[in-house]
Parts: structure tokens; sequence; C-alpha cells
């Protein structure tokens, strides 16, 4: 076992885990759209079930004393490789006593190394998913912007006869920003097919669950998710995580420790090391401080690249 004086800290990993679980209210999407696979190496080869084996299509029949007929696919394989992410957060003991009177500055040191942890990860995910030129992808016919002449539906419906003609699944999730949310909520395409079902709807402000019914999707994802895109110093500049150009329709994975299902991909976590988020703190006597970190070791993966499908040039 590797010496260290860092100190595991269960009661505010209880603390970061919570923050974690409401990453999804705050925008936070990338466990839902990679869920969680714990591991027990840090790099492996696991094992891919081929589009091919799920569509095959034989003949059945079975003469007497004869043999049934049997499959004789192989397994394809990929590799994962979980790298460690984390963040130290320090808190001297001078600001521990000027600032207790207000709030406990542990949790607030606890928060914001968790949240920088999951933004990061947030934004791996992006680059795997919504961001990779390896995932098929379409322009719609007319941004969702235009108001008057989009038509949404049409373009998702496009994107769902590619999945059914090229690997034979059912998206079950659309991903998007929240900016492109309330575009949708605007068109005259969508309000005139809502109508007739919710009557009382308002146009841009559509609930989900309107919205899941018009897509003909079991889940919509939607990132609030922000980050300061200023370079350090500079006046704070709002930026999206997510792109506001773009949505990803994707068959994700229901979680679990199951890869047979046909599904995007996977957040690999190594549960050895770190699990899926380790609180630890230390002390560090040259600066009078408490060191605060968060961490974890993971390797979000696109497992079926045909399970994913983005549509560009969505907002004008």
């Amino acid at each position: 076992m590797v010496a260290t004086n860092s100190t595991f800290r269960p009661e505010l990993g209880v603390l970061a885990y919570e923050y974690s679980l409401e990453a999804s209210r705050a925008g936070f999407i990338g466990r839902l759209v990679l869920p969680p696979f714990e591991v027990d190496l840090q790099a492996a080869q696991y094992p891919v079930i081929p589009a091919s084996a799920l569509l095959e299509m034989q003949d059945t029949a079975r003469a007497p004393r004869s043999a049934y007929a049997r499959g004789d696919f192989e397994f394809d394989s990929a590799d994962y490789y979980c790298r460690e992410h984390g963040w130290e957060e320090p808190l001297d003991d001078v600001e521990t006593r000027l600032y207790r009177r207000f709030f406990d500055a542990e949790v607030v040191a606890v928060q914001r190394a968790t949240f920088m942890v999951l933004r990061d990860q947030e934004r791996r995910v992006v680059n795997a998913t919504i961001g990779n030129n390896e995932l098929p992808s379409d322009a719609v016919d007319k941004a969702w912007t235009s108001y008057a002449d989009a038509d949404p539906l049409a373009d998702i419906n496009k994107a769902k006869d590619h999945f059914r003609y090229s690997v034979g699944l059912t998206p079950n999730a659309l991903v998007l920003d929240a900016d492109i949310l309330r575009h949708v909520s605007m068109c005259d395409a969508v309000m005139d097919r809502i109508k007739y079902s919710a009557p009382g709807a308002l146009r841009g402000e559509l609930t989900l669950e309107q919205l899941k019914a018009y897509f003909g999707v079991p889940n919509i994802f939607v990132s609030n998710a922000v980050y300061n895109a200023a370079a350090r110093g500079a006046k704070v500049k709002v930026a999206t995580i997510w792109p506001r150009d773009r949505v990803l329709l994707a068959c994700v994975s229901s979680g679990g420790q199951d890869l047979r299902e046909p599904s995007l991909g996977r957040t690999f976590v190594w549960s050895e090391d770190s699990g899926q988020l380790t609180t630890e703190s230390y002390r560090e006597e040259q600066t009078r401080s408490f060191i605060y970190r968060v961490r974890q070791c993971t390797d979000e993966c696109v497992q079926f690249a045909g399970a994913g499908y983005v549509l560009t040039g969505v907002t004008a």
C-alpha cells in the first residue's frame, strides 16, 4: 500500500456524492449520457457485441434427428484506460476562523472541488460524444431558430430512420443544451402539433413531458452547465459546456454492471482506486492550511458509435 499523509474523509465523501447527485439539477448530464461502470482494473479489454450479431436472421427449422442451427458470431473487443482526475482546495487556518460565523468553509471547499471535477468530466463526455467526429451526423433542414420554417420533428424522425436502417436500434434519449430547448418551444410546427394533445401549452414554455411526447423519446437530457471561458483575471465570459448549435440523439445505457445492452457508451470507473468520487484531506504546515481533495479515475468511452447521431446546424 502506498504511504500517504492524506486522510480518507467518508463524511465529506457523502457530501461530495450528494453534490454529484444534484449535478443533474445543476445541468450536468454527462453521467446520464455515459453512465458509470465500475471496474477492478485500471486498464483492460472488454467485449463488444457487434451490430451484425444483433440483426442476424437465419433459418431456424430443425429436421428430426438433426442438430439445431447455431450461432457462430465472435465478440469484438475494445480497450479502456482509466486516468486520474482531481482538484484540491486549500483552506488556511486564518480563513477558517474568519469565515466560520458565516458558513462552514470546509463544506465550501469540498463543494468547489467537487464541481471542478464534475465540470471537467462533463467536458470529456461532450468531447467523446456530441463532439466526436466518428459519430454519424447530418445537418437539420432548417435551423430551429427559424421559428416559421423549422420542423424539429421531421429532423429527429430522419435521424430515427438512420438508427433503424443502419443498426436496427430505437434511440431512447435526446441530448441538448437548454438554449436549444427554448428555441424548440418557439417553433410554429411544434406548437401546431402539440396544441391538439395539450391545448393549454404555452409557446416558449413547453414542459419536458410535452416535448418527450412530441419527439417520441422517453428521455430528454437538458444541460444548463456553464463555465467561465475567459482568461484568468479577465472579465467573466460565461459559455455553455454542451454546444448550442447541435443535438445528440442516442441509445443510452440504463446503467448497472451489464455491458450487453447496445448503447452509446459508458464511463469506466476504477473502483479500487477512487470510486466515482473520493474525498480526502491532509495538513500542509508550511502554509498552515488543510488541503481538501476530490478525485476520480475514469475513462469516458464510446462503445458503439452507431448508437449516436448528431444533428448539426440546429441554430443559425
